[in-house]
């Protein structure tokens, strides 16, 4: 039963983020067709416009799940308050009306529902029993496979026009909220106020540590889910299509080997596999700035999603280590806050220096940012992590 649980659980995870990179291969296009123009600057603000809505409601909704203990009408209400947030930027188009700082706020709200289901459908994974390192790995394997599929699929779809991921997003986010009603809601009780779940956050300093690497790791993401996209078009010539491929080559391996890599952070503990991977996935970052060919290019973003699959589960079955089975809404939601936050840092900060400097610039800080999360947390790590002999919420 667990299993199964588990398997629709990560359907769910898959479909959300499905969804958020569908638009990544030719936001320049979308951006245009909303009245932004196909810069930099306007791909640069529809991204961010989503990201900071999932900063400033992904605590809330964990938060307020915790205090009722439910999470399923929230994943249904967040799903179903995106889907109709992306209807309403394809009608701009259609109809005519409205302008590009209108489409920027319909972004901000389906980012503002949207994080409701994905960060929901996480904590309910981590409210299963299994494992932590297994749960967030099957977390994993979805939110790659996800972003995997997402970016070349995306970038298909540009080929029938600009609004057509925004509609396929829009039909599977009410997929979602229609398959997330077959599951049972195994929410710990929960009867404090939602102020005192927020302050479950504070209450555990440790998750700073984890929150870190999440930052780190989405700042990754979100530097090549932008400047990845301008980078391999203007270094490499290549059309959306080509570019959503190579995406691929990162999130492709970053999926399929999150679910065993979290398994084996449960035998060894997480602070190998967060380390370790962190320091190689900079460097990995790095060579991928350097690459001079469209084969090279490829191979580094292998690597760099090797690399990553390593970190990911670890990293978020260590915030599941750390706090009170009734406080994971408000823990999950507060590690979305900081991913978010990283992943709109990769985007703005990415855009900045390629537009002020160069990309290589923008390479440079994003890959020394990982290698510097992970020697400046390390001391801190190996005090807080579970050692491998705990055994890691594993109940069969």
């Amino acid at each position: 039963m667990r299993n199964s649980e588990r398997a629709r659980l990560s359907a769910v995870v898959f479909a959300v983020l499905f969804t958020q990179l569908l638009v990544y291969p030719g936001v320049d296009r979308l951006a245009a067709a909303l009245g932004g123009g196909s810069t930099v600057d306007a791909g640069t603000a529809f991204l961010a416009s989503q990201l900071l809505a999932f900063v400033l409601f992904s605590a809330v909704w964990g938060a307020l799940s915790d205090r009722f203990g439910r999470r399923l009408p929230f994943i249904v209400i967040g799903a179903l308050g995106g889907t109709v947030a992306y209807l309403a930027l394809a009608a701009l188009v259609l109809a005519g009306v409205g302008d590009f700082r209108t489409a920027l706020a319909l972004r901000f709200v389906e980012g503002a529902f949207t994080i409701g289901a994905f960060s929901l459908s996480i904590t309910m994974l981590m409210d299963l029993d299994g494992g932590h390192g297994r749960n967030m790995g099957a977390a994993g394997l979805a939110i790659g496979l996800g972003a995997a599929l997402g970016a070349p699929v995306g970038g298909g779809l540009y080929t029938f026009g600009p609004l057509a991921p925004i509609l396929v997003a829009a039909a599977l986010l009410s997929t979602v909220a229609a398959v997330t009603w077959t599951l049972p809601d195994r929410t710990p009780d929960r009867s404090s106020s939602l102020g005192d779940a927020l302050a479950s956050i504070r209450r555990t300093p440790e998750l700073a540590v984890p929150f870190a690497f999440g930052f780190a790791d989405r700042f990754a993401a979100g530097f090549f889910g932008l400047i990845g996209t301008f980078y391999f078009r203007d270094t490499f010539d290549l059309e959306p299509s080509g570019i959503g491929l190579l995406l691929a080559c990162f999130f492709v391996p970053f999926a399929l080997l999150q679910y065993p890599f979290g398994a084996f952070s449960d035998r060894i503990g997480r602070v190998v596999p967060i380390v370790a991977g962190s320091a190689g996935f900079g460097t990995a970052i790095l060579s991928v700035g350097l690459a001079p060919t469209v084969g090279t290019a490829a191979l580094g973003m292998a690597v760099v999603g090797v690399l990553g699959a390593l970190v990911a589960p670890a990293t978020m079955a260590l915030v599941t280590d750390l706090v009170d089975p009734t406080e994971r809404g408000a823990a999950m939601g507060g590690f979305n806050i900081f991913g978010s936050l990283g992943f709109l840092g990769g985007i703005l900060v990415g855009g900045w220096l390629a537009t002020r400097y160069d990309y290589f610039a923008a390479f440079v800080v994003a890959g020394g940012f990982e290698i510097a999360i992970a020697v400046v947390t390390l001391p801190v790590l190996l005090k807080i992590a579970p050692t491998p002999t705990v055994r890691f919420g594993v109940r069969e």
